[in-house]
């Protein structure tokens, strides 16, 4: 049942947001927050700001990103969500919506950008380097597996 009260503005961040959409399954919840918080082989971590709030819950990307009180905000250009397919699997793919381009970076010649899923143990190259440009969107984009999913490179 929809609640009868629109949810919340998206809380401002100096990060990535990470967003629970999917209260199903609170140990797949637990386990993709302990992975999130674990460093990668080389002591890479996500700098993430979590958002586990029920108000969120079943929201669509494109829902999310009309929340946030500034949708071409640098803190919210990128931001990732768990939503019911990243909880039902052990990998945790997180959604990372395709950012949306503000008036000035629109290109009508140039298809849309494509979303695509990170397992949770990759969240940290994305996140990283999406946000001090190191690589831009195409180059993760364009790197996922078959099934649409980013495992690293």
């Amino acid at each position: 049942m929809a609640s009868p009260h629109p949810p919340p503005p998206l809380r401002p961040s100096t990060c990535a947001l990470l967003i629970r959409t999917d209260f199903s399954d609170e140990r797949s919840w637990e386990a993709l927050r302990e992975a999130v918080g674990t460093p990668s082989e080389d002591d890479f971590l996500a700098v993430v700001d979590i958002v586990d709030d029920v108000a969120y819950r079943n929201l669509t990307a494109s829902q999310l990103r009309d929340l946030h009180p500034e949708p071409h905000c640098s803190s919210l250009s990128v931001f990732f969500v768990a939503d019911t397919a990243a909880m039902a699997s052990a990998e945790h793919p997180l959604l990372v919506p395709a950012p949306s381009r503000g008036p000035e970076q629109v290109d009508h010649n140039e298809p849309p950008r494509a979303e695509f899923r990170v397992v949770v143990t990759s969240l940290w190259s994305v996140e990283n380097n999406l946000s001090i440009s190191n690589m831009d969107w195409e180059e993760f984009a364009d790197s996922v597996d078959d099934d649409g999913v980013f495992r690293g490179v």
